[in-house]
């Protein structure tokens, strides 16, 4: 029986745990709410960066030149880039799956880095680099410059302030973020395209059934069985759970 007031630190750990977890579910379903977006707001801009990010590297490790990356005040985004990628149809098909898929990669080094309490604060000040060098190299509208500077300032000031332990649950909570930002828009995930600034465009699963055959809605299955694996599977590894 555990003593209601054990300060044990595997007691912590398991609360940490279920706070993330609780958050990561309660973000999910507010997502697909009509208001919750506008309730999550910074965590809605925050997926959009970390989904459009994960084209524009994508397409850039395959020796793509990653242009501009757009992001609006709705919470929309669109990462181009130019040039030929590697691997012809399946290169193309990896740059569209790493917007859904790069998240959760992101995400799961985020929390599994956190082990080693030492990282957490770099981490995090590392984080905020990169999403301060994304707004000067990439970002190409005002509202994307100024609401990524700002989060990216918030954070490096964070990394230097608190404790560790709040440094710890930090990372893995913008980790968590990062590996359910691929159910932002669940019914996009499972659609064949939708409208971006009055623009349609094709789904990132259409875009992958177009290149690699097999309906949009299999690689949608795949993409969200495979984004709850490397989240739960981070975790157990970062809280050693078996």
């Amino acid at each position: 029986m555990i003593d209601a007031f054990d300060t044990s630190p595997q007691l912590k750990q398991r609360k940490d745990w279920m706070w993330l977890a609780l958050f990561a579910a309660l973000t999910v379903v507010l997502w697909q709410l009509p208001f919750g977006r506008y309730v999550l707001y910074p965590f809605t801009i925050l997926s959009t960066w970390f989904h459009e990010m994960g084209h524009g590297l994508t397409a850039m490790l395959l020796g793509a030149n990653f242009q501009s990356l757009q992001i609006y005040s709705n919470g929309s985004g669109i990462a181009t880039h130019s040039g030929e990628v590697l691997f012809g149809s399946l290169g193309q098909a990896l740059v569209a799956a790493g917007g859904p898929m790069g998240p959760p990669i992101a995400g799961s080094t985020f929390i599994f880095a956190s082990r080693q309490h030492k990282w957490a604060r770099y981490g995090l000040a590392t984080f905020g680099i990169v999403l301060i060098l994304s707004a000067v190299i990439w970002i190409r509208t005002l509202f994307g410059v100024s609401i990524i500077l700002l989060f990216g300032l918030i954070i490096v000031l964070f990394s230097w302030q608190f404790s560790v332990r709040t440094h710890v649950f930090a990372i893995q909570f913008l980790g968590v973020q990062a590996c359910i930002s691929t159910f932002r828009d669940f019914n996009y995930l499972f659609s064949a395209g939708g409208m971006i600034e009055g623009k349609q465009f094709a789904s990132d699963t259409a875009v992958i059934a177009q290149r690699l055959l097999l309906p949009y809605w299999f690689w949608g299955i795949l993409i969200a069985v495979f984004s709850i694996y490397i989240l739960v599977k981070s975790l157990q590894l970062a809280y050693k759970v078996r």
